[in-house]
């Protein structure tokens, strides 16, 4: 018998791998240069890296628009934006989050889910769409900018999705420093214990390191409850991203092609494995920060290339009806919080 010929297909994916990498690589370099600068700066004047890598991004939207950059800025955008946020899982652990007592976890998945809910009906009144809506309200009631591009993830894409997404992450990053600073003296004014003051700060700041530094920067005590109660919020993405796919896909019609988006995306699946991976106590504590750390550049990277593909004409012309319901949905949640702790502790 004729000796059979090796399969050139291994060659040829290898090839094919090697092909897309060169291609890809300038715009995930510049992306990755923009975030190691944003973090640079925010190691060293005090302001929060999510934003200063989306403005920098802004900066150079001329890379995400034109040239060699363009194929691996949309890659970073996209791909690497939901491996980051499927690494968020490793944050979660359920058996942590126990400790803190029913009635509060109550307190605070009920804030999320209300917040979601008041931010789909009050946006009418100003004059707003379901999908911006879900976007903002999402975002200020799980995690800020990590649960807005999650959200923008399963959202239908159109010509204003890249604008809205970047003013929600600019909002909810700037909305945060505020309270960062403000919500540490209201709770030190309303002579809450550091129980109260930590699940006031954690239910309420819209992201993880805003809740960490004004948490801290009461007590250690305060620091730990706080990062707790945003723990319970960061676990509500994946159910929340769920019911939103539902929803979407219940609301829009099948495209042309047949297609309907899946019920459930694989990042989403991802967050979830490794979320109940944690709470098992089968990750070790050293991969789990290494993950947590990745997860956390990764979706530095993947907002400097949303910076890159945006336009910031577009972004400013949201108006101020945007930022209205953005400050009425961050004022919601804050006193459903605020009231909450009032009536349980």
């Amino acid at each position: 018998m004729p000796e059979t010929s090796p399969s050139p297909r291994l060659p040829l994916s290898i090839a094919c791998l090697r092909s897309r990498a060169k291609v890809l690589f300038p715009g995930i370099a510049v992306s990755l240069i923009v975030a190691a600068t944003a973090q640079f700066l925010a190691e060293h004047y005090a302001t929060p890296a999510m934003l200063m890598a989306l403005l920098l991004g802004i900066a150079v939207s001329f890379l995400g628009e034109e040239g060699r950059t363009v194929p691996g800025v949309a890659f970073s955008a996209r791909t690497l934006l939901r491996l980051g946020v499927a690494l968020l899982g490793v944050r979660v652990s359920m058996m942590v989050l126990a400790g803190l007592g029913v009635p509060l976890i109550f307190l605070t998945a009920g804030g999320v889910v209300a917040t979601i809910f008041f931010g789909l009906w009050v946006a009418r009144f100003f004059g707003q769409e379901w999908r911006f809506a879900l976007l903002t309200a999402g975002s200020v009631a799980i995690c800020g900018a990590s649960a807005a591009m999650a959200i923008a993830a399963i959202l239908p894409r159109d010509k204003s999705s890249e604008q809205r997404l970047i003013f929600t992450v600019m909002g909810v990053t700037v909305l945060s420093t505020i309270a960062m600073i403000l919500y540490p003296i209201l709770a030190g004014s309303l002579q809450f214990d550091h129980i109260q003051a930590g699940v006031f700060l954690g239910g309420t700041i819209h992201d993880v390191a805003q809740v960490v530094g004004a948490g801290f920067s009461i007590s250690e005590e305060t620091g730990d409850t706080a990062t707790l109660v945003k723990l319970i919020r960061v676990s509500m993405l994946a159910p929340v991203v769920l019911v939103a796919s539902l929803f979407i896909r219940a609301r829009i019609e099948t495209p042309a092609e047949g297609r309907q988006p899946p019920l459930l995306p694989g990042f989403v699946i991802g967050f979830i494995a490794l979320a109940a991976l944690n709470s098992l106590a089968l990750i070790p504590h050293v991969v789990a920060d290494f993950l947590s750390a990745c997860s956390r550049w990764l979706l530095l990277i993947a907002i400097a290339a949303v910076g890159m593909k945006s336009n910031l004409k577009q972004v400013l012309s949201v108006g101020g009806a945007a930022i209205g319901l953005l400050v009425t949905e961050t004022v919601f949640i804050a006193g459903l919080i605020l009231l909450g702790i009032l009536l349980l502790t």
